[in-house]
């Protein structure tokens, strides 16, 4: 079952865990902060694999693509093309 609390953020930007919610975390534990539409969710470092720098990159580049797509900037290209420049390797443009 899912535990909910509440909380506040001091003028400072520091945010109180509350001590239900600190029992597996010390002082000096790094924490990913996560932010999903309205969601914020905070997980343990420990608990993402070693490719965890490479994933957040993607996960930058990919929205970024995805807000330029939807303000009209994105190419288009017919498949044929599309998977021409896959097979030449000119990613680049895609």
């Amino acid at each position: 079952m899912a535990q909910i609390d509440i909380t506040r953020m001091s003028s400072k930007g520091q945010v109180v865990i509350p001590l239900e919610f600190r029992n597996e975390i010390k002082e000096g534990d790094k924490i990913i902060i996560i932010k999903n539409n309205e969601q914020i969710i905070l997980k343990k470092a420990s608990e993402f694999d070693k490719n965890l720098e490479e994933d957040l990159e993607f996960a930058r580049r990919t929205e970024k693509a995805w807000q330029e797509i939807k303000a009209g900037k994105g190419k288009k290209y017919s498949q044929e093309e599309f998977f021409k420049r896959l097979h030449n390797g000119n990613f680049k443009d895609l």
